[in-house]
């Protein structure tokens, strides 16, 4: 029987534990385990809101030199609203740019251009930040996921700010769909945006 292998967590390196424990619940990321031993170990596990995929850090837990973490992914599905958040919470945060070439966002290529992707595709618009040590995250937007990338199985979304956003995604879809059928009110309008909303979450043909 095939086994699922889940990421659960990602070790980035530190040099000041309480800082950097500080730093993190102070963007209102969860604190889930603060345990030191005797031997000089200790973790800090904290997970961003909505997040699968926990971060640990401490001491005795990685040989890695503090800050040198880069590209930890950080989904959004709206990039604006999520750096005005992290912002207004003491992150700072890049604006938000677009890669013109090929992995351009993680700083390595030129060709960073700024604002959103062109037609705010998904996946293609990106913004920075690091935590005190330098460890750096890439905050990603992403509405609709290519094919393959979720389990046909099941449409769910991590949080109330989700949803709503594919609700709002579905509501402006849904107001050009009545408008291509002369404007008339479409009664049928709840199988119309559950239809648009399982399509969009899974990468598949958007409904008209």
């Amino acid at each position: 029987m095939k086994q699922d292998l889940k990421v659960e967590a990602v070790v980035i390196p530190v040099s000041d534990v309480d800082r950097a424990k500080k730093f993190y619940e102070g963007l209102g990321w969860r604190l889930d385990a603060d345990f030191a031993f005797g031997n000089g170990f200790r973790v800090v596990q904290v997970t961003p809101p909505g997040s699968p995929a926990s971060i640990q850090f401490g001491t005795k837990i990685t040989n890695q030199k503090p800050g040198t973490a880069e590209g930890v992914y950080l989904v959004v599905s709206d990039i604006a609203a999520a750096r005005e958040q992290l912002v207004s919470l003491g992150a700072n945060v890049s604006e938000v740019f677009h890669p013109e070439a090929p992995g351009a966002q993680f700083g390595l290529a030129e060709g960073q251009a700024d604002g959103l992707a062109s037609e705010r595709a998904s996946y293609g618009s990106f913004a920075t930040f690091r935590d005190p040590d330098g460890n750096t995250y890439l905050l990603q937007e992403v509405t609709t996921r290519l094919p393959g990338r979720v389990e046909s199985t099941s449409t769910t979304y991590a949080t109330v700010s989700d949803l709503a956003g594919a609700l709002r995604r579905a509501a402006a879809a849904h107001g050009e769909h009545e408008a291509r059928n002369g404007g008339a009110h479409d009664e049928n309008w709840p199988d119309w945006y559950a239809a648009y909303l399982v399509a969009e979450h899974h990468g598949d043909e958007l409904p008209r």
